[in-house]
């Protein structure tokens, strides 16, 4: 085995054990007990009613609610093919940045198929995406948090303007599900190597 292939199996196995250990540190969801509202123009397109309303999905665990977004169709389908939907579901108090179908297309094609078919690699920069905490607006404005891959990752801005790592723009902020606040965002994030 080369040594980069026995880093990404060691990080693979410490991700499949220390995720479930992290996802299930149950805290208070936010610090005053209420979630912020929707935020950002691309809420405006969020059906009104059904499941894939807000209303809808802050019944649902997130990789549920997400899966009632056809906006989030691409992420789905990767956390469906790294296994982590129950791992995702049963967490407790997380925010998942989540790319939406758009920030996926900004990939190469083959470089994406190539992603989409390396669970280690696709585990890697699926759970970059996701903080063991529920992160309010003002957390964003100024923010450093750290990943359940083992990386951090920024947030700046205010209001309802907000950027993860100085290229993902958040689009729609906010959302919460049963167990996660979600901030739609506008590009895939890269883990730092």
């Amino acid at each position: 085995m080369t040594t980069t292939r026995i880093r990404r199996s060691a990080l693979f196995s410490a991700a499949v054990f220390i995720l479930p250990v992290t996802l299930g540190v149950a805290g208070p969801a936010f610090a005053d007990s209420s979630p912020p509202a929707p935020y950002g123009p691309a809420c405006a397109s969020v059906p009104m009613q059904g499941a894939g309303s807000f209303e809808g999905m802050a019944k649902d665990p997130v990789a549920t609610a997400a899966s009632h977004n056809p906006d989030l169709s691409t992420l789905v389908a990767a956390v469906k093919k790294a296994g982590l939907v129950d791992t995702l579901n049963n967490a407790q108090n997380i925010t998942v940045f989540a790319p939406t179908n758009e920030a996926f297309a900004k990939i190469p094609k083959a470089d994406l198929a190539k992603i989409l078919a390396n669970k280690t690699e696709l585990t890697k920069i699926l759970t970059y995406h996701v903080v063991g905490e529920r992160i309010t607006p003002k957390q964003m404005e100024n923010g450093t948090f750290k990943t359940l891959e083992g990386g951090t990752l920024t947030t700046k801005g205010s209001g309802s303007s907000f950027t993860v790592n100085k290229t993902a723009k958040v689009v729609c902020g906010g959302v919460q599900t049963s167990n996660a606040t979600v901030n739609i965002i506008d590009t895939v994030l890269t883990p730092p190597m």
